[in-house]
């Protein structure tokens, strides 16, 4: 784990968007296609600002998300809504959008047709995350349903999955998709997550999944 620290949150936003443009510019020099993979929430918002107005071959990229709420984007808390606003936008309106929702009741049923639209664009050339203070990353949650599954070296692409802090059910991508990634990046910020980062390094995957990730992740912390 690489840590970068950062004296506030606005320089680390736009730090982490140059970085990210960066690494996806390396990404399309050496291949015809690249795919960006990255968090919902409200935390990357100002990145996902500054990312859109990047010039880069937005037509060439593929973006989705590490996870999504089991709800259609008319619902404010969908994780595609907020990248349709912040991150598809400008410049990166081009980019093809991959949603990991479909119009069905349960995750269950669309599961496989979402995990086959996603497949052939991995691994994942740029991946970002968030953590939350349980040490949660993407929707693999400590204590959910289908946690050791997910966690598996033989895990599918995309996992449903169910845990008491969620709220909807969710379908995530599943560990060994996000660790395969070529370059990974974790954002967090305030001392409680910092706290959180450090206890989760001494603990296994499945008392802090975030661990999954972590050992060729570049962590960004502000604050």
């Amino acid at each position: 784990m690489n840590l970068v620290e950062y004296p506030d949150a606005e320089l680390m936003m736009f730090t982490l968007a140059d970085k990210l443009a960066s690494d996806l510019a390396t990404q399309l020099r050496a291949n015809k296609a690249a795919s960006l993979c990255v968090p919902g929430g409200t935390t990357p918002g100002p990145v996902f600002d500054v990312l859109s107005g990047v010039g880069l071959d937005w037509d060439r990229v593929t973006v989705f998300l590490n996870d999504e709420r089991w709800v259609p984007e008319t619902n404010p808390r969908s994780n595609g809504r907020l990248l349709r606003q912040r991150l598809l936008t400008g410049k990166a309106a081009e980019a093809t959008f991959l949603p990991l929702y479909a119009d069905t009741p349960e995750p269950e049923a669309s599961v496989e047709a979402l995990a086959a639209a996603i497949a052939p664009h991995l691994p994942i050339s740029v991946l970002l995350l968030g953590m939350g203070a349980d040490m949660h990353t993407a929707s693999l949650f400590p204590g959910a349903d289908r946690l050791a599954e997910a966690l598996a070296p033989d895990a599918p692409v995309l996992m449903p999955m169910r845990a008491e802090g969620a709220g909807e059910p969710r379908i995530t991508l599943t560990a060994r998709v996000l660790a395969d990634a070529m370059a990974i990046h974790l954002l967090i910020t305030g001392k409680e997550k910092r706290a959180a980062l450090e206890r989760a390094m001494t603990l296994s995957p499945e008392e802090a999944p975030v661990r999954a990730v972590l050992d060729n992740a570049t962590v960004h912390w502000a604050a």
